[in-house]
Formats: structure tokens, C-alpha cells, sequence
């Protein structure tokens, strides 16, 4: 059950500014759409993406991480792993099956083939973008699993975009045309409720001694 009384009390250990802006970003975060970024080399391009994720309010990024391991620089991300939800995999199989539970539509983004275009992409349910690495781009399984296919139309000699790049366009892009969407695309009311007391903790300095001393007067 989620403690109201212990947010309140945490609040009044930020500015009233910071609470502000923490209520006017969860109005604009979602979960509709999700991203999963697969085996990617560079630990840059993994941090941009989730600083892309947060700058265009995705709430939620899936790392898989099989071949190289942990792929994420704080220092690149610029602090967006504090506002964004990490979720991290060992398998591609684990990512997609926990996102298909969760209801989403694989969604693979590769430039190869005759695939939906990003200027004519439609909403058919929540959905999950899946980016592949710099350059081998997304596994058979994914490719093979995925519902639906995206690409970014593109005009010069070059084939395709970095990882981090493409993320950036094809979010921004998205998120733009959820909003004018009649679906429900914010967080729930419990969702907002968890994000603003888990993003006040991360705000609130010596949270520990702070915690002891609302624990040790209830």
C-alpha cells in the first residue's frame, strides 16, 4: 500500500519548485510506448538513448545485455537513469516475453527492406521499439518475433543513422503523434503516486538519516 503520509513528510524536504516540476513531468511521461535497446557496443549509444527516453517522456527503457554487459554511462546520460525505469535482461527471449506480457507490440526499427515508414506509422496498441546494435542492427529472434517494422525515410548515399540518433528522431517523432492520439497514454494515478516519491528520495539529501527519523516517530 503506498504511504501517502511518508511523501508528504519527504516533500517538505525539497522545493516547492522541485515538487512542481515533478508533477508537471509525470503529466507528460508515458508507458504506452517503451524502448528496448539490444546488445549495443558503444556505451554511449546506450546512454543517449536512455537520456532521449527521459527527454521526451519515456518512462521505461529495456537494456539487453548479452554479449558486452552493462552498457551505460552516467556521465552520458547526463542523470536521465534517476528519472527513467531500467529494466535489464540477460536474453532477448526474457525482453520480448516480459514485454508481450506486459501487453506491447514489438515493434523492430531497421532500415532494411520494404518496411512502415515513420511519417505513415499508427498506434495498434502499447508499444515496444526494439534498436539494434551499430552494425549488425537487430537479431534474427527479434526480427523474426517482431509484429511490426519501422524505418526512418531517408534521401542521401548513406543507409542508416546511428543507434542513438535514430532513437532520438523516431521518439521524438512518436511521442509527438501520441499525444494527439484519443488514447490513454499517461501514467495511471498509483504510477505518478510511486514515480514522485521515488524521485523525491533520489532529491532529498542524507535520505537515510531523514527515513530513521520519520520511522522512529510513527
Amino acid at each position: 500500500m503506498f504511504d501517502q503520509k511518508l511523501l508528504d513528510y519527504l516533500e517538505g524536504f525539497i522545493t516547492p519548485e522541485r515538487k512542481a516540476r515533478f508533477l508537471d513531468i509525470l503529466e507528460e511521461r508515458t508507458n504506452y510506448i517503451t524502448v528496448a535497446i539490444e546488445d549495443v557496443y558503444q556505451m554511449h549509444n546506450t546512454s543517449a538513448v536512455v537520456r532521449s527516453c527521459d527527454v521526451f517522456g519515456v518512462q521505461q527503457a529495456h537494456l539487453i545485455e548479452n554479449k558486452f554487459g552493462k552498457r551505460l554511462d552516467k556521465d552520458i546520460a547526463m542523470g536521465a537513469q534517476q528519472w527513467v525505469d531500467l529494466y535489464r535482461y540477460k536474453t532477448t527471449t526474457d525482453c520480448i516475453d516480459t514485454l508481450r506480457q506486459k501487453g506491447y507490440k514489438i515493434v523492430a526499427t531497421t532500415p532494411h527492406g520494404e518496411n512502415c515508414s515513420l511519417t505513415n506509422f499508427k498506434f495498434d496498441g502499447k508499444t515496444a521499439l526494439f534498436f539494434g546494435t551499430e552494425r549488425d542492427g537487430l537479431s534474427k529472434e527479434v526480427l523474426e518475433k517482431a509484429d511490426s517494422f519501422l524505418k526512418i525515410p531517408m534521401v542521401g548515399f548513406t543507409e542508416s543513422l546511428n543507434i542513438s540518433v535514430s532513437a532520438a528522431i523516431i521518439l521524438q517523432n512518436l511521442t509527438s503523434q501520441l499525444r494527439n492520439e484519443n488514447v490513454n497514454w499517461r501514467l495511471t494515478e498509483d504510477e505518478k503516486l510511486e514515480k514522485r516519491l521515488y524521485w523525491t528520495k533520489k532529491s532529498v539529501r542524507s535520505l537515510n538519516d531523514v527515513l530513521a527519523r520519520y520511522y522512529g516517530t510513527k
